[in-house]
């Protein structure tokens, strides 16, 4: 199975990334302050703070994705509920400053976008929410009474859910 080492290189990788984060905007706030630069009249104090608590937070943000992706190696379940919200936020937030770094910063940081974006995907392509349903179940264990009531292998059928034809279009 290809979906544990997956959900691994995605946890190392956030994990790194949440580290890189922080450490860029603390260090763009120190040369900001240590610069007494000035953007449109705004304090330099007020925009070397903020730079540095964006970066704590992102970097909290990033940690906290890893965390969701690590515990879904380590229990080899698909995300639920809070933790596949964060990581599919996480797939956007890297799609999005893909396209904003490819102009700012090159196709290298365009190409580790992608790469990240494409890991948090594939993490939830590998782990189908389907795992562990009822059709998964034998014939037999599908229905209370042991399988009598048809159904199940003994029709041909699978066992999942039967495949309904959409309706015909009306003529109006």
């Amino acid at each position: 199975m290809v979906r544990r080492p997956v959900a691994w290189v995605t946890a190392i990788v956030l994990f790194a990334e949440a580290i890189g984060i922080a450490l860029v905007n603390w260090f763009m706030g120190i040369v900001v302050d240590r610069q007494d630069m000035s953007l449109a009249g705004l304090d330099s104090d007020v925009m070397s703070t903020s730079s540095k608590v964006a970066g704590l937070l992102f970097g909290l943000y990033f940690a906290l994705c890893g965390v969701v992706a690590l515990r879904v190696a380590l229990r080899d379940r698909a995300p639920a509920g809070v933790g596949r919200i964060l990581l599919f936020s996480a797939a956007v937030v890297h799609a999005l400053l893909g396209a904003f770094t490819v102009g700012l910063v090159g196709w290298g940081a365009f190409a580790f976008m992608m790469v990240v974006l494409g890991l948090i995907v594939l993490i939830f392509m590998t782990y189908d929410r389907r795992e562990g349903t009822i059709s998964d179940a034998g014939p037999d264990d599908a229905k209370p009474d042991g399988g009598a009531t048809g159904g199940g292998a003994a029709n041909g059928s699978s066992g999942g859910t039967p495949v309904i034809p959409p309706p015909a279009p009306s003529a109006s």
